[in-house]
C-alpha cells in the first residue's frame, strides 16, 4: 500500500466491525413487498414471482472490507433465477465484486458465477459447481477486499484470488466506495444453460434467505476520523493474504470444481488472454 493511499484511509474511514441486524444496517431497495426482514432483524427474505423479484442494499459504503453473509438459496427447480451477493460503486465507470447464484433444474447443480469489474470493465469470469447442496441449509459467502487481494471464499474455503497487479498496469479496484448489494430476479433468457431451459412459474414464488452476517469495513465518511488503530487483530484483515494452506485449498477447488475460466478460453480471446491470467 503506497503511503499516499494509507495517509488518505486514516483520514477519511472508520473500521467498522459488526454482525448485526438487518433492519439497522441494510435498506430494501426493490421488490414492493416481496423482500421481508423478519425475526427481530436476524432474517431476511427475498421474493421472485412472475411480476418482480426484489432486493436489498447496505446502509453504508465500503472501501475495502471483509463482508460474510449467510444464504440458503432457492430450494428446487430454480431454472432461470439469479441469486446474487456483490459490492459495487455506480456509474459507467464502476468497480464491482460479484458473487452470482444460477439457478437450475431440480437434481442439477447450482453454478456459481464470480467477476471482478473495476473502471468500468468485467469480463473476468470464474465460475464454479459447490461442494454441497447450498438449498438445504445457510452457507457462508465471504468476500475480502483490501489494497492487496480480493478473496471469494466459501464456508471458509477461498475458491478465487484477485491481486493487486497495479505494478503491471492492471487496474485494481481501491478508489471507489461500494454498497453491499444483494438480489433475486428472473434472467430465463441466459441463466440457465445459455438461456435454453425457462422459469416454471408453477414453482413461484421462489425465495432465497439470509441471516448471520458479518462486515469488517471501512465506513465511507469525509468527517470520519480514523480507518486504522492499533488493534492488530480487529484490523487484521487490511493486510489478510492467503497462507500455503488457503493457497492449497484455492488448488483443491479449481481443480475440482471450477468450470469456467476466462483465462483458458481459447474461443473467447483468440489474439491472447488478459494480460492478468499470466500474472494472478
Amino acid at each position: 500500500m503506497t503511503t499516499s493511499l494509507l495517509s488518505f484511509l486514516i483520514l477519511s474511514f472508520l473500521v467498522v466491525a459488526f454482525a448485526g441486524n438487518f433492519n439497522q444496517d441494510f435498506d430494501i431497495t426493490w421488490g414492493d413487498g416481496r423482500a421481508k426482514i423478519l425475526e427481530n432483524g436476524q432474517l431476511l427474505t427475498l421474493c421472485l414471482d412472475k411480476n418482480s423479484g426484489s432486493g436489498f442494499r447496505s446502509k453504508n459504503q465500503y472501501l475495502f472490507g471483509k463482508i460474510d453473509l449467510k444464504i440458503k438459496l432457492v430450494f428446487g427447480n430454480s431454472a432461470g433465477t439469479v441469486t446474487t451477493y456483490y459490492l459495487s460503486s455506480i456509474g459507467s465507470s464502476h468497480d464491482e465484486i460479484d458473487f452470482e447464484f444460477l439457478g437450475n433444474l431440480s437434481g442439477d447443480p447450482y453454478i456459481l458465477h464470480t467477476n471482478i469489474f473495476t473502471q468500468g470493465k468485467g469480463n473476468r469470469e470464474q465460475q464454479f459447481y459447490l461442494w454441497f447442496d447450498p438449498t438445504k441449509d445457510f452457507h457462508t459467502y465471504s468476500i475480502l477486499w483490501n489494497p492487496q487481494s480480493i478473496i471469494f471464499s466459501v464456508d471458509g474455503t477461498p475458491i478465487r484470488q484477485f491481486k493487486n497487479m497495479e505494478a503491471s498496469g492492471i487496474p485494481y479496484p481501491k478508489a471507489q466506495p461500494m454498497w453491499i448489494y444483494s438480489s433475486l430476479w428472473n434472467a430465463d433468457d441466459w441463466a440457465t444453460r445459455g438461456g435454453l431451459v425457462k422459469t416454471d412459474w408453477a414453482q413461484a414464488p421462489f425465495i432465497a434467505s439470509y441471516r448471520n452476517y458479518n462486515v469488517q469495513a471501512c465506513v465511507w465518511s469525509s468527517t470520519s476520523s480514523s480507518c486504522g488503530s492499533n488493534n492488530s487483530t480487529t484490523n487484521s484483515w487490511l493486510s489478510e493474504s492467503l497462507d500455503s494452506t488457503g493457497q492449497s485449498r484455492i488448488k483443491w477447488v479449481q481443480n475440482n470444481y471450477m468450470i469456467y475460466n476466462y483465462c483458458t478460453d481459447t474461443k473467447r480471446f483468440p489474439q491472447g488472454f488478459p494480460p492478468e491470467c499470466s500474472l494472478n
